[in-house]
């Protein structure tokens, strides 16, 4: 399994509630409307009030983005995809309504399981 963690702000003008909003109502279907989805797209909003981290302005993103593919020549399949001509301006223009790029950084890993348990 290959796995893409991508760690996105919002621009400074939108509240915590409108960047979720136009992420899972605006952003994703417009992605999946364009390219196939990968096998797991899913996205992990921080919880700023939650005092089990850091203090809220010390964290600068505001979401992690998963992305699982079988392997990494399905990720590069995915991303030429999203390179094609016109779809890549479309995403760019899209992401440019709500996401700080000065503050994007993005990780690949490789997953290793200890435990299987079912899910909680």
């Amino acid at each position: 399994m290959f796995k893409i963690f991508a760690f996105l702000a919002r621009k400074p003008e939108l509240s915590p509630e409108a960047f979720l909003d136009y992420y899972e109502n605006h952003h994703v279907p417009l992605i999946c409307s364009l390219v196939p989805s990968p096998p797991v797209y899913k996205r992990s909003y921080l919880k700023r009030d939650d005092p089990f981290g850091l203090p809220g302005d010390a964290v600068k993103f505001d979401v992690v983005t998963e992305q699982v593919f079988a392997d990494r020549n399905a990720l590069e399949a995915w991303l030429g995809a999203l390179s094609a001509p016109g779809v890549a301006a479309l995403v760019r223009a899209d992401e440019d309504r709500f996401l700080d790029r000065s503050h994007y950084f993005a990780y690949a890993t490789e997953e290793r399981v200890t435990a299987n348990d079912p899910p909680l």
